[in-house]
């Protein structure tokens, strides 16, 4: 019997723990594999990580996993971007850790811009660190590109580096060698990567994510021009259009595999109330409200709200191809969330969300809270009624 059904896995606090497997990833697995490795489901793996690459991701969750995951089952933050073509052309400034640059390339991106070429270009911009500044005058800077938009694909390590250069180019319209005579606004195209607050490594409390990053570009940019930094696109969970994405994946997987239900039901699994939960129960307010015509379910409207530019620039509104009709939230207690004394607790309504999106205290509570993703996976087979 084809499955109806597929699963949508967050990989830090569920499958792994910094380098580290869960020990519950491995027997969930093999749960979902066959007698020849080849899983029986559906699977796409999405996760807020956005310092790699798809094939690089696949390798690490094939060596954790220990079967073959390929780039095609994975969405990373910044995965989405290979729709944006209409920046593509054009001269971004990127920010983050890994390989950037090749990063931008195999999403689309023709000419871009590190961080680390803008400081080396323009070094009097880069103040904060003593033992950087030049000691003498530099001879002044030509030939360098002017910088028509900014993407964010997650957390610099320098952070003082970057908030200044990126703010420079915000304030100068992309030509920070240049003095100023007024500050643009609308500033330049900024596409963030990667909301979360928080996320899950090896230390007994969660780590500082891009979504801190964000919060501190944002109040820097309102304190220094009195005005809200805006968002072209925010991307990954838990923005729709990423879901909306993991859902052609898993669609694309099942079609490709032959098998001919169509695929009426998700589940996700995550460990982040925050990205995972809230993510998946906005998708899932949104497949209902798309069988009544009413797409834009839990986004604010003001300026800054990206989702609906975003929907208008995939056109999403008009895929007529979605069968699917829930995404049910699992939450495990291995990462961020934690039980209380073998209970499930109340979330804090301490809204760790972005900015643009507005709180809805029942989208962090998920459908179920399992121990760990075995347990996940074994609950969904039992509401499947499979094998």
């Amino acid at each position: 019997q084809p499955p109806a059904f597929g699963f949508l896995f967050d990989v830090d606090g569920v499958l792994v723990r910094g380098s580290q497997p869960v020990p519950a990833a491995r027997r969930a697995f093999q749960r979902l594999a066959d007698g020849s490795g080849r899983l029986r489901v559906p699977v796409v793996f999405l996760t807020n990580a956005g310092n790699c690459l798809r094939s690089d991701k696949a390798q690490e969750l094939s060596r954790a996993l220990g079967m073959q995951v390929s780039p095609e089952q994975v969405i990373l933050s910044h995965s989405p971007l290979q729709l944006f073509s209409q920046f593509h052309q054009k001269c971004m400034l990127v920010a983050g850790q890994g390989p950037v640059e090749e990063i931008a390339h195999n999403l689309g991106f023709k000419h871009v811009v590190t961080i680390e070429a803008l400081r080396k270009a323009y070094p009097l911009l880069d103040m904060v660190d003593q033992s950087r500044r030049p000691k003498e005058l530099p001879p002044p800077t030509t030939g360098f590109p002017t910088i028509e938009g900014v993407i964010l694909f997650g957390e610099p390590v320098r952070w003082e580096t970057s908030l200044q250069l990126i703010t420079d180019v915000l304030l100068s319209n992309g030509n920070p060698g240049a003095e100023p005579q007024d500050v643009p606004y609308p500033h330049l195209p900024v596409l963030a990567c990667n909301m979360d607050l928080l996320w899950m490594a090896e230390a007994k409390m969660p780590r500082f994510g891009h979504g801190i990053f964000l919060l501190c570009l944002e109040d820097i940019y309102k304190k220094v021009t009195g005005r809200e930094l805006k968002y072209e696109a925010l991307i990954g969970k838990p923005s729709t259009v990423t879901y909306r994405y993991a859902e052609y994946l898993i669609r694309e997987q099942a079609e490709k595999r032959g098998w001919k239900a169509p695929i009426r039901r998700l589940y996700a699994v995550g460990d982040n109330p925050m990205s995972d939960v809230y993510g998946a129960n906005l998708y899932n307010n949104y497949l209902k409200s798309a069988q009544q015509n009413q797409v834009r379910a839990g986004v604010k409207r003001n300026p800054q709200a990206a989702s609906p530019q975003t929907e208008d620039y995939l056109d999403l509104r008009r895929d007529c191809n979605s069968s699917v009709e829930s995404c049910d939230s699992i939450l495990v207690c291995t990462g961020v969330y934690r039980r209380d004394d073998g209970v499930p607790r109340k979330t804090e309504q301490v809204f760790h969300g972005h900015r643009d999106l507005c709180f809805d205290p029942s989208l962090v509570e998920a459908s179920y809270v399992v121990e760990d993703v075995n347990d996940a996976v074994q609950l969904a087979f039992k509401k499947e009624n499979w094998s």
